[in-house]
């Protein structure tokens, strides 16, 4: 029996109501298989997927793979200076063509050597002179809507989709001072295999309630109460929050200041706050006087993701000395939020599967949770069966 049901569709109106109304959506839109394949149609091949930054590939040639929602894709830099975003699947059987990062002039497929162009072209196929009508032209590598914002590269499997960044304009003024497109990545590490629904890493990201709580000693300097909600509008492409610190150059480590140099534009009032951002379905932002943590989130079935972490750091950190070492230990400083967070998401995820689980009552704490429940409703509405 399908769980997309009019119930459940139904259902939804109690988590869209004002914060201190409503209540978490239901758990088996986070547990199961074939909701997972309904967002996967609903979502993540109708909205904008973050696939990296603009300057991981600087050069002609350059590329970087991702799967985001078991699609594997590639971000190449044409030898226009162009950037793309390309299927990674061969039009002959199916095989990924590449995989990893690196530079070179065409994709091979490692199967029966098809050959590609760097704008997806098909360059060559081996033996193909008797199929009959045969069309080289028309079995190149399929070629995705791409639109860059704050140096972040985004795809859409939706031709027709609207454009991303007049709908994140209230980001733009968060992002104010920090000159993001100008400023290096340094690409962190990939964590797989991570136990738990897309959904639930979207929440606990941006949910300052946990973080007086499960983050203690460490997020003194950002308490939970010391939050500013951005107002709603269903036309929004983020959700975001405003996390005011209580001392000056405040960061997530040990220390709880920063250690790497403070982005040179920023105002005072600016290097007393951080923020926290969602771009669902892909992107989650950290935003901290010295750094931009970004998350690019990819759901691997319904109970797991992996997600790719990278920071954007003021271009004079790479001219210190003691760069590897500063960068080491402020790294580690956002590993010891991860190591909490992790275990919170696993044990929320095994919750949800509970014959217990509930629907539970928000706190005015997690208002960016009803908002990004908006988010999602709405596309689950516009996309469900038989709309």
């Amino acid at each position: 029996m399908s769980v997309l049901t009019s119930e459940l569709r139904e259902s939804f109106t109690g988590s869209v109501k004002p914060i201190n109304e409503a209540c978490l959506l239901p758990p088996v839109i986070y547990t199961s298989g074939e909701f997972y394949e309904f967002e996967r149609r609903a979502i993540f091949q109708r909205e904008w997927l973050c696939v990296g930054r603009v300057d991981q590939v600087p050069d002609p040639g350059d590329y970087r793979c991702i799967t985001i929602a078991g699609e594997p894709l590639i971000l190449v830099r044409n030898p226009e200076g162009e950037l793309l975003v390309l299927s990674a699947v061969c039009q002959h059987r199916g095989m990924v063509v590449v995989e990893g990062g690196g530079n070179t002039r065409r994709f091979i497929c490692p199967y029966h050597h098809w050959t590609y162009a760097l704008d997806g072209d098909l360059l060559g196929a081996p033996a193909m002179d008797r199929a009959v009508g045969f069309d080289k032209s028309a079995c190149g590598l399929p070629r995705l809507k791409t639109e860059i914002w704050q140096g972040f590269v985004f795809c859409n499997f939706n031709a027709d989709a609207r454009p991303l960044g007049p709908r994140l304009a209230k980001v733009d003024e968060i992002l104010e001072n920090f000159n993001l497109p100008d400023t290096v990545t340094r690409t962190g590490k990939t964590l797989s295999n991570l136990p738990w629904n897309w959904k639930v890493m979207m929440e606990n990201f941006n949910d300052p309630y946990h973080a007086s709580r499960l983050h203690g000693p460490l997020q003194t300097f950002a308490p939970s109460h010391m939050n500013d909600f951005l107002e709603w509008d269903d036309d929004d492409g983020a959700i975001a929050r405003i996390q005011h610190f209580t001392e000056i150059d405040s960061s997530f480590n040990p220390s709880q200041k920063c250690l790497l140099p403070v982005f040179s534009g920023l105002t005072p009032e600016q290097r007393k706050r951080g923020s926290f951002v969602l771009i669902p379905p892909t992107l989650s932002l950290a935003i901290v006087p010295d750094e931009v943590a970004y998350f690019i989130i990819s759901p691997d079935g319904p109970g797991e993701i992996s997600i790719h972490i990278g920071y954007c750091l003021e271009p004079s950190a790479l001219r210190d000395p003691l760069f590897e070492y500063l960068f080491e230990q402020a790294e580690q400083g956002v590993n010891n939020f991860n190591v909490q967070d992790v275990y919170a998401d696993t044990m929320v995820q095994v919750g949800l599967n509970s014959v217990f689980a509930p629907r539970g009552r928000y706190s005015w704490q997690e208002e960016t949770l009803v908002q990004f429940n908006r988010w999602l409703v709405s596309r689950y509405e516009r996309n469900w069966p038989g709309s």
